[in-house]
């Protein structure tokens, strides 16, 4: 049995976790044999996302203890439930879950807390398919720099028109 002081250190272990994370997954692991969980926690790790189980009393009180988390987190801190902190790319938890979910039925999940705002468990699909920081910064860029190409193409467009022109003139001039 875990002594107060394994419990409290356990509890600063989840409020660095907490804090440190961007985005906070909770899926319930009930029925998955013990390769499915670590067949899981590896897809996890390879990607740098941290996947870890803990006593929900003890999420509780590590939740308790920062403070800000909505009455919907507390309400899925029940069953058998794995965390899974995102820092980066916050919906590539959720592309990792519904991949294995969509194989194996299984984990279940339960719902996500990013950046303040809570996703339940109807909103994996949308999770999965949110772009990464890196994938939208590519984007804005590809817009930004449209419109630059688009003028270098006209102007040389109009450039050859007129080059043209120039010739057509300068061949009649001849004659």
């Amino acid at each position: 049995m875990a002594t107060k002081a394994d419990k409290q250190a356990i509890v600063d272990e989840l409020k660095d976790n907490l804090n440190n994370a961007d985005a906070l997954y909770i899926a319930n692991y009930s029925g998955m044999s013990v390769a499915d969980v670590n067949s899981l926690r590896g897809e996890f790790k390879n990607e740098d996302i941290t996947y870890k189980v803990y006593k929900n009393t003890l999420v509780h009180r590590a939740m308790d203890e920062i403070g800000g988390y909505d009455e919907e987190v507390y309400d899925s801190l029940a069953g058998q439930t794995a965390f899974i902190f995102a820092k980066e790319d916050l919906g590539k938890p959720a592309k990792i879950l519904k991949k294995f979910f969509d194989k194996n039925k299984k984990p279940s999940f339960q719902m996500a807390y990013i950046e303040g705002q809570v996703f339940d468990s109807n909103q994996l699909s949308q999770l999965a398919s949110m772009k990464s920081k890196t994938e939208i910064i590519g984007d804005i860029i590809g817009l930004l720099l449209s419109p630059v190409s688009n003028i270098v193409s006209g102007l040389q467009a109009q450039g050859s028109n007129i080059l043209g022109s120039v010739k057509q003139i300068a061949e009649k001039e001849e004659k």
